[in-house]
């Protein structure tokens, strides 16, 4: 399977949409993101310093001691210092320990890398209300149409700038936009415990993630379309990924509120 068929993007055009997108949601008010070191969250402060101007930009770095690589946060803090961008360096295994010790529960490695998600949500959004911020999410596409998030964790946000774009793309622009390549083309994780690898968690790569995903969502091809075009062979990967789609669209969703009826009183 080949990542053919996605449009072809003119990446000037699309930094210039999103920058814009920016300055016009956030009422020219100023932002703050999670900065990885990941292409992701580097793409996002790029464009955000584009939008606004590096005084506006604060950039919070979080680190887990033992689980987060060296190499990725030396990469956060060089790309926030070339941006010229404010940034604060805030290490989450304490906070973690301090909420799984209080919890007295061991729930699991999925259960407590979602925690940690959910954690540095929260500093994101401490750092919005005593500045007066708006957080800037790094979800993509490819991430947000088959749920690859944590909601109510790196799914928290105020805006999505890349949100329209599939991995392949936010690549591509973080190329075209002079991101180091060791960022741009970086295997992406979201770090959540040891050795943890998006595309071994997934069962397929990026590329042929995003081929799928546009042949099913912007190009409206059944899984029978597609495997009759494709093969049986490729029958597991597109059913697997129309099962991720399909079971978790409720992150997407605002939690159903049971409607009162008139009269009930």
């Amino acid at each position: 399977m080949r990542s053919v068929g996605l449009p072809i993007l003119n990446y000037s055009k699309v930094e210039k949409t999103i920058s814009r997108f920016i300055k016009q949601r956030s009422s020219d008010k100023r932002v703050v993101l999670g900065l990885s070191g990941g292409v992701d969250s580097a793409v996002v402060a790029s464009l955000a310093v584009s939008a606004l101007g590096k005084q506006k930009v604060l950039a919070a770095i979080m680190p887990e001691e033992g689980i987060t690589p060296y190499s990725d946060t030396e990469d956060a803090v060089h790309l926030a210092q070339s941006l010229r961008i404010r940034y604060e360096m805030i290490d989450i295994a304490d906070l973690v320990r301090s909420f799984t010790g209080t919890l007295k529960k061991n729930g699991g490695q999925v259960a407590e890398g979602n925690l940690k998600a959910r954690i540095r949500m929260i500093i994101l959004y401490y750092y919005a209300n005593v500045d007066g911020r708006l957080v800037l999410g790094s979800s993509d596409r490819s991430e947000l149409s088959i749920g690859y998030f944590t909601k109510y964790g790196d799914g928290g946000a105020d805006l999505l700038p890349i949100g329209g774009l599939f991995k392949s793309q936010v690549r591509k622009l973080a190329l075209y936009m002079g991101i180091p390549d060791s960022i741009a083309l970086k295997p992406s994780s979201p770090r959540l415990w040891s050795d943890q690898m998006a595309e071994d968690e997934l069962g397929i790569s990026f590329n042929d993630l995003d081929f799928l995903l546009y042949q099913i969502i912007d190009c409206k091809k059944t899984i029978e379309q597609l495997v009759k075009e494709m093969g049986e062979e490729k029958r597991c990967d597109i059913e697997r990924v129309a099962s991720r789609m399909n079971a978790n669209s409720h992150k997407l969703r605002m939690p159903s509120i049971a409607r009162i009826p008139k009269g009930t009183l």
